[in-house]
C-alpha cells in the first residue's frame, strides 16, 4: 500500500512541474521586454490572462527604490524627486539715460560750450587767432563724444546719443563759417558784437545745447526740433 502510494505521489510531483513549464511556454503569455523612463529592465513583462505581471524588484532597481517584505504585504518606496526651483524672474532692462552715459554727455555738452564761447569771445573783442585753435576744441569735443558713445547702453541712451551728434555736427559748421568769414574779412559776423544775437545757427545750437541739459539731468530721453 505504500508502494503504491508514493508511487502516485511521484506521478503528481512529475505532472505538476510538467504542467508549470508547459503554462511558462504557453504563446498565450509572452514575455515582454520592459521599459521604464527610457531604460530597459533585465527581467521582462509576463502576460497573463490579459494582465501585465512585472517583478517589483525590477521596479526598485530601476527607480531606485527600496522593497520591503512584512507579514502581510510587501512595500515599495520609490523616492520623489526635490521640487524644481523656481525659475528667478530677469531683471528688467535698464530704463532711461545709464549713469555712465550722462556723465560722458555732461562732459561733452561742457566742451562743446567752452567752444562756443570761445568763438563768441574772438567774435566781441575781435581777437585774432589760429585754425589750430579751434580744430583743437573740435577734437577734444569728438574724443569725449566718442567716449559718449561707448558708455550708450540703455535704448535711452541709444536715442538720446544723436542728437549730442547733431549738435556736435551743428557746432562744427559754425566754427568753420566764423572762421571763413574772418579769412574773408567779412566783419559783419567776426567783429561786430551784434553778430551773435543775429546769429540763427548760433541760436539752433544754444537751443539745443539746452535741452540736452535738461533731458540728461531729467534722466529720461525726450527729443526736439531743436537738436535736428
Amino acid at each position: 500500500m505504500r508502494r503504491h502510494l508514493r508511487f502516485w505521489i511521484l506521478i503528481a510531483s512529475v505532472a505538476f512541474f510538467a504542467g508549470t513549464s508547459l503554462a511558462q511556454d504557453n504563446p498565450d503569455k509572452p514575455t515582454k521586454v520592459l521599459v521604464l523612463n527610457g531604460r530597459t529592465a533585465a527581467s521582462g513583462v509576463v502576460q497573463i490572462n490579459g494582465h501585465s505581471y512585472v517583478d517589483v524588484e525590477t521596479v526598485a532597481q530601476m527607480t531606485n527604490g527600496v522593497v520591503s517584505v512584512e507579514p502581510n504585504r510587501v512595500v515599495l518606496t520609490i523616492p520623489v524627486p526635490p521640487p524644481a526651483s523656481p525659475v528667478a524672474a530677469l531683471p528688467p532692462p535698464p530704463s532711461g539715460l545709464s549713469k555712465d552715459f550722462a556723465s560722458a554727455s555732461v562732459a561733452v555738452l561742457a566742451e562743446m560750450r567752452e567752444w562756443r564761447g570761445a568763438i563768441g569771445t574772438m567774435i566781441t573783442y575781435g581777437l585774432v587767432v589760429s585754425d589750430a585753435w579751434t580744430h583743437d576744441y573740435h577734437d577734444r569735443v569728438e574724443t569725449s563724444l566718442g567716449q559718449a558713445a561707448v558708455a550708450a547702453t540703455t535704448d535711452s541712451d541709444q536715442n538720446a546719443l544723436p542728437l549730442l551728434q547733431n549738435e556736435f555736427d551743428k557746432l562744427t559748421a559754425w566754427s568753420n563759417d566764423v572762421l571763413k568769414a574772418r579769412q574773408t574779412l567779412n566783419g559783419a559776423k567776426t567783429v561786430d558784437p551784434d553778430a551773435l544775437k543775429n546769429d540763427p545757427a548760433l541760436a539752433g545750437i544754444t537751443a539745443c545745447g539746452r535741452f540736452l541739459n535738461g533731458m540728461i539731468v531729467s534722466g529720461t530721453f525726450s527729443d526736439s526740433s531743436s537738436c535736428h
